[in-house]
């Protein structure tokens, strides 16, 4: 009677092993981007584990490339860049024709970075608009994505991720129909030009190793500083 028992118990763990466990492939069936082992795919809306594995993509520029391209993000690889000893970049794109313009439109960024931006357009900008203004963005105001100096311009310390295209600086997004919405006029502003500059940082944080505004510092008073440094990778985020 004993080893009966102990055969049904046994019986039914396995029974709540194997339906756990179909559980969890359905889960991961349909919500990947929040499963840590799953391939990216840049068409799915932002999970848990996306941040990481977007910048998780600079050890891997092939691989960033072929994300774009499958997200039907135009871009164009850019030739290869050495400034100097600590300088330049390998896997930096431009991008084409797309919904949201960028000005000044010649920009180059780090692979990671422009993946990063595609899925914010999407999830986290044109979302934002919508909910504020009712309205999509056409283009975004930026100050620059390569530039070769130190963190905060000064002439020694840790380099900028900037100095390897690996930064964007967003200075002011536009509207469909001609409003203009600036991160050094609107930013600390109680209507939906604030709410919604502070929704697309809040957004961009889970995207980016590091999204640093206004209320950083004195800096960052004129824009928002998207990066992804490789601390990213390992969830070691800076959200400021």
């Amino acid at each position: 009677m004993r080893r009966t028992r102990r055969l049904i118990l046994l019986l039914l763990l396995l029974a709540a092993l194997a339906l756990g466990l179909l559980a969890l492939l359905d889960y991961a069936r349909r919500y990947p981007q929040e499963l840590p082992w799953t391939a990216l795919d840049l068409r799915q809306p932002v999970g848990a584990f996306t941040g990481r594995k977007l910048a998780g993509l600079a050890g891997d520029p092939a691989r960033c490339r072929a994300l774009l391209a499958e997200a039907g993000a135009p871009f164009t690889p850019l030739p290869s860049r050495r400034d100097g000893a600590q300088c330049g970049y390998r896997d930096a794109v431009r991008f084409g024709a797309r919904e949201i313009g960028y000005r000044p439109a010649d920009l180059g960024l780090a692979c990671p970075v422009a993946a990063a931006l595609v899925v914010w357009e999407r999830e986290v900008v044109q979302a934002a608009a919508q909910r504020h203004f009712g309205r999509r963005v056409a283009a975004i105001d930026h100050y620059g994505g390569y530039n070769c100096r130190r963190l905060y311009g000064r002439a020694e310390g840790a380099w900028s991720e900037h100095a390897g295209a690996n930064a964007l600086d967003v200075a002011a997004f536009r509207l469909d129909d001609g409003t203009r919405i600036a991160v050094l006029d609107d930013w600390r502003g109680r209507g939906e030009k604030g709410r919604f500059l502070r929704d697309v940082r809040d957004g961009a944080c889970r995207l980016f190793a590091t999204t640093l505004s206004p209320d950083y510092n004195v800096a960052h008073r004129d824009h928002l500083h998207l990066d992804q440094a490789a601390r990213g990778e390992w969830g070691w985020r800076v959200c400021r």
